[in-house]
């Protein structure tokens, strides 16, 4: 017989919150507040991310949704502590409960908010419910393999390279990606962990 590898829990909508940011399930009512992020960096523009275009961000957040019904999406909006605004959007996504599998993507912040503390502040707050409530067995990543900001601050993380999928998804404008993967297993969690705390203790200071 086989062993149960799977969630200690199933991934639920909650509330995480930390170092100065706070993750809320997402819901249609954040539509006007995620378009005003998107907005400081016209991050629609980019063309190795998925940020949407005002007048598509509530068929977004319905896409997001519709992922959590089929059992294989976590949506969340990210909000900032001091001033409540909400400045970006991330999720957990590909759940694979059989064998205790979540990715974390779909991530982005307002322009005004990148290159601070609050990625690796999200970054530790989902990896602590993944591996910690959760019981996740591995935490995986996945980019573009153009978007090199995103892979540096993923190896900043302390996510090993997995390896590159070859012509594996559409990009926005219709040309086919790379994709690169990345992971961390639950027996580097504590080492990854302590690096992460360490990073967010030092902006403290």
């Amino acid at each position: 017989m086989a062993l149960d590898q799977g969630f200690t829990l199933t991934p639920r909508p909650c509330t995480l919150t930390g170092h100065g940011v706070r993750l809320e399930p997402l819901s249609l009512t954040h539509a006007e507040a995620l378009t005003e992020a998107a907005r400081d960096g016209e991050l629609w523009n980019l063309r190795v991310t998925s940020v949407p275009e005002p007048e598509q961000t509530a068929s977004y957040i319905q896409a997001a949704l519709d992922g959590y019904a089929a059992g294989h999406m976590l949506p969340f909006v990210v909000i900032h502590a001091g001033t409540e605004k909400i400045i970006g959007s991330t999720r957990y996504h590909d759940i694979i409960p059989s064998v205790a599998r979540l990715e974390i993507g779909y991530t982005w912040y307002a322009k005004s908010h990148q290159r601070s503390h609050v990625n690796t502040a999200c970054k530790l707050l989902l990896l602590e419910h993944a591996f910690d409530t959760l019981g996740a067995a591995v935490v995986g990543w996945r980019t573009d393999n153009f978007n090199h900001a995103s892979q540096r601050a993923i190896e900043r993380l302390g996510a090993k390279r997995d390896g590159v999928l070859r012509h594996h998804a559409l990009r926005r404008d219709g040309t086919v990606r790379d994709t690169v993967m990345y992971s961390v297993i639950a027996g580097e969690w504590p080492e990854v962990h302590a690096h992460l705390t360490y990073q967010l203790n030092r902006h403290a200071d």
